[in-house]
């Protein structure tokens, strides 16, 4: 992998991740449209790494006050119940990775896969988004188990290529009555752990010299990464307080049409 290669994929990985068009999708379809070499399991786990610093910046008010409301044992306050609703929440993506993760490697790491997705959950999206109505949820701390536990399912349907984990539990927050804004903030809260302990995994497999790994490269994407998603979660909810979800659903359809397009041409 070269440099300007890592610099890509770390600034396509930082913007995807937090914006609801699928950060494994374009990891796949960039490296095979322009011929790349495949970037491996450990830089696309560092990069989401590097991620999971930009959504603990980016919301650091919001995860200091779950901290400090988990701590007070059994008693905890709003924030200290939105904590452990996410711990039940992250519980199926956790099951199903342990389940599925050879499968989903070997089958369905490919671009038909992504395109697929793409277009279906962008579609799905965009239904969210227009049936949501005026009495919604916002504020993050009421979002309650039974939701958590139905976007916390969604998320786990983002272990398939392409789906878009920001995508899919913003989604499902939005068929539950969350605000834009709530749904963004909590899809950022819930994938904290399940990024968490897909970059752990890949740090033991470098450990046990299971996985191999370019250190410059690995490097720079995180950076970029980094940086990049910093700036994506600052301004998804941004945007999020006035503005809809409509233009993300139209990229991914578009995006898969122009993919289909390059490789029927």
């Amino acid at each position: 992998m070269t440099i300007l290669q890592a610099m890509v994929l770390g600034v396509v990985q930082g913007l995807t991740e937090f914006l609801p068009v699928s950060s494994s999708g374009h990891l796949l379809l960039i490296p095979d449209l322009f011929g790349w070499p495949a970037q491996g399991v450990v830089f696309d786990a560092m990069i989401h790494v590097a991620t999971l610093g930009a959504v603990f910046f980016g919301l650091f008010g919001d995860i200091r006050n779950i901290f400090w409301g988990m701590l007070k044992g059994c008693k905890p306050d709003a924030w200290g119940r939105l904590g452990w609703i996410i711990v039940l929440g992250t519980l199926p993506t956790v099951a199903a990775g342990l389940l599925f993760k050879d499968y989903i490697e070997q089958v369905l790491r490919s671009p038909i896969v992504v395109v697929v997705s793409l277009a279906f959950w962008g579609i799905v999206l965009a239904i969210a988004d227009r049936r949501l109505g005026r009495r919604t949820e916002k504020n993050i701390t009421k979002v309650g188990w039974r939701r958590a536990v139905a976007i916390g399912f969604a998320q786990a349907l983002a272990l398939i290529p392409g789906t878009s984990r920001s995508g899919i539990t913003i989604t499902a927050g939005l068929f539950g009555g969350l605000s834009r804004d709530v749904a963004a903030r909590f899809s950022f809260l819930l994938g904290m752990p399940a990024i968490a302990a897909a970059g752990s995994l890949a740090i033991l497999e470098v450990v046990q010299g299971k996985e191999q790994f370019e250190f410059i490269p690995l490097v720079v994407g995180f950076v970029c990464a980094f940086a990049s998603g910093l700036v994506a979660v600052k301004l998804l909810l941004k945007i999020m307080r006035r503005a809809s979800y409509l233009w993300f659903a139209v990229y991914r359809v578009a995006l898969a049409v122009v993919v289909l397009l390059v490789w029927v041409l």
